[in-house]
């Protein structure tokens, strides 16, 4: 297709100015080039279009005929690209986008976003979820929430919440569970996207060796979830993820052994960019919700 701009837009800006202002010094501070490259950009224009833009008088440059007739249409033009910058830029302003793994998203997250919705009207959240480690840095996410130990390359981190974590059931299932070696005789939930740790919560529970253990298996970690809920077995759950369902009743924490290893949820960031106010905020809302304090990584 053939190229509409015989001149490059940035020459063309540079013309616009000089048309308006009359002199390259006026032009070149307000492009942040020296006068002599607003020079070249008329010199070589003129060249192009093989005519005359300004006539050279001892008042300055003025613009010839040619040029006064469609000076007030290159205004109007730049005119109309600024306006749409300034509205790309608030539209900017406004849409967080947001990335965060299925768990967060389904058994925490979801269900108070009208609350920061509420506190702040000005911010669109726009979710990404995924159980891929997205990279961040090169991307137009602006941050994230991820599960780890805080320590992410070109990521800074700060600690939301979530480090404890424990066996939760539904309540038929918790009523068979009188010790932590009741485990081997019901399912168990296999969690194979999980980062929590059986043999730890069994130690955490003072018995000498892990229980061998059998039950469904699942990739997806809002899906062992909902196995959970369910009755298809006993899950490892952060107890931040699992606080509501335990709450109204739909699953049980039998055992009082908890596991805090350093694992947790963090509020991530590309590293050595600033947050822009919608992230922080957002994060401030986060830490409140949670219970947290800021910790980082």
């Amino acid at each position: 297709m053939t190229n509409p701009f015989r001149i490059p837009l940035n020459a063309l800006r540079a013309i616009e100015i000089v048309a308006r202002r009359g002199a390259l010094a006026p032009a070149a501070e307000e492009l942040g080039v020296t006068p002599g490259a607003v020079s070249q950009h008329i010199r070589r224009a003129e060249e192009r279009l093989g005519l005359e833009l300004f006539e050279r008088t001892p008042q300055g440059l003025v613009p010839t005929e040619a040029m006064a007739g469609i000076a007030p249409r290159l205004r109007e033009g730049f005119d109309t690209l600024a306006d749409a910058m300034a509205s790309l830029q608030t539209t900017m302003d406004r849409v967080l986008t947001l990335t965060t793994g299925n768990v967060f998203a389904s058994r925490w997250l979801v269900w108070r976003l009208g609350r920061f919705a509420t506190l702040h009207a000005d911010i669109e959240v726009r979710l990404v979820v995924t159980g891929t480690t997205l990279d961040i840095p090169h991307s137009d996410i602006d941050c994230g929430v991820r599960y780890g130990l805080g320590t992410w390359e070109g990521l800074e981190s700060v600690r939301l919440g979530g480090e404890v974590y424990s066996p939760v059931a539904a309540p038929a299932l918790a009523a068979q569970l009188e010790g932590p070696q009741d485990l081997a005789m019901v399912p168990v939930i296999l969690d194979r996207a999980s980062m929590l740790s059986w043999p730890r919560w069994f130690a955490a529970a003072g018995l000498g060796a892990p229980i061998e253990t059998t039950g469904p298996q699942y990739s997806d970690p809002a899906l062992a979830f909902d196995a959970a809920i369910s009755g298809q077995g006993v899950l490892l759950a952060v107890d931040a993820m699992a606080e509501d369902a335990v709450r109204d009743g739909r699953l049980v924490r039998p055992f009082a052994a908890r596991v805090r290893d350093g694992l947790g949820y963090w509020f991530v960031w590309p590293a050595g960019r600033r947050q822009p106010r919608k992230a922080r905020q957002f994060r401030d809302w986060v830490l409140a919700e949670m219970g947290g304090t800021p910790g980082h990584g």
